[in-house]
């Protein structure tokens, strides 16, 4: 007899697993032993799901790299027992735990699917339990043996979208996520549909296995009108930062001062990073296209082309760990490792 497809089900905290306290009215975290008992559709599916809670959950303003790392040992150490894995995760910070998560993950062959809700799931109008229901059916989806999605996705409100690529968007709406620059994988109406054309497909062939030292003396800085030389010098000369994510305007300019163009060149001359990220929503950054770009591509600044900002941060902390050689380091930043950069 066939075995039951198997998921494993994270919850890591977040509003998705808050219910009300009758006695004081306060969010408290529900009993995931008990899943079943908030969303009874669960029993109506043919899989078998268990579930592990992190003790204490963890409210997403709160993430740091030791609960990714902590993530991906929890998935490491079940990675065989399981088809698919769903993670249960708050909305604030969630993109940068996926983007974190999928260049972690060593020739991932099975879903991880990340999801929450903008209401608590207790709620009676919550979008909890479709963005649940959907994500362990999208876990659990396989095609001639071989699962469907193999890669970080988020879910939320019928969209799955690459992990890397999504970055919040609304703090109000149930479709809270975007994915300005790539289309979604799948698309839950009626049916779900799969954007099989887009999906990376691993080598089966190569063992699983995680990375997980992170250098955490990255930084963002973000360009503004009337940005001045000493607050830009300050992050500059800020001790153990090794790392700049530069959110520039457009595709990818800056202001012409000599004083940023000196201080960024002084940077990269001395070892540091610098990864150039638009601050649209949408588009490419693209270095050279007008003068206002010349000088940032003069200095050593490296194009992140249209990678989100939340991707270039867990990515150049990933690497600046995990990597000693900084040419190799500034080539992988500026190239697509797990789908993150639209191939040029």
């Amino acid at each position: 007899m066939k075995e039951p497809t198997s998921i494993l089900l994270i919850y890591t905290g977040g509003t998705i697993g808050m219910v009300h306290q009758p006695e004081t009215g306060a969010l408290i975290p529900i009993d995931f032993s008990q899943i079943s008992q908030q969303v009874p559709e669960l029993k109506r599916f043919d899989y078998h799901i268990e579930t592990i809670a992190f003790d204490p959950v963890i409210d997403s303003s709160e993430v740091n790299p030791s609960d990714w790392v902590k993530l991906a040992r929890t998935i490491e150490k079940h990675y065989n027992d399981y088809d698919g894995f769903v993670i249960l995760h708050g909305t604030d910070t969630m993109a940068y735990s996926a983007s974190a998560l999928s260049f972690m993950f060593q020739n991932l062959t099975k879903p991880v699917i990340f999801t929450g809700a903008q209401l608590p799931i207790g709620m009676l109008r919550t979008d909890g339990k479709e963005n649940l229901i959907t994500s362990i059916e999208i876990a659990a989806a396989r095609e001639k043996g071989r699962p469907m999605v193999p890669e970080v996705c988020i879910y939320f409100e019928n969209k799955l979208m690459r992990g890397n690529r999504t970055t919040k968007y609304s703090s109000e709406h149930f479709n809270a996520f975007a994915s300005p620059n790539n289309p979604p994988l799948a698309v839950a109406g009626l049916q779900i549909r799969y954007n099989h054309s887009i999906i990376r497909q691993p080598d089966l062939q190569k063992p699983f296995s995680i990375k997980e030292n992170f250098d955490t003396g990255v930084g963002i800085l973000k360009l503004f009108p009337g940005i001045s030389r000493s607050f830009v010098e300050s992050i500059l000369d800020s001790p153990g930062l090794h790392g700049l994510v530069l959110e520039t305007y457009g595709s990818g300019n800056a202001p012409t001062s000599i004083w940023l163009s000196y201080g960024l060149h002084r940077f990269t001359l001395n070892g540091g990073l610098i990864l150039n990220v638009t601050q649209c929503q949408a588009g490419f950054v693209e270095m050279g296209l007008y003068e206002t770009s010349r000088g940032l591509k003069a200095a050593g600044v490296i194009s992140g082309h249209d990678i989100t900002t939340e991707a270039a941060l867990t990515k150049m902390m990933l690497l600046l760990g995990s990597i000693e050689d900084k040419e190799e380091i500034k080539e992988k930043l500026s190239t697509s490792l797990r789908g993150e950069i639209t191939a040029i």
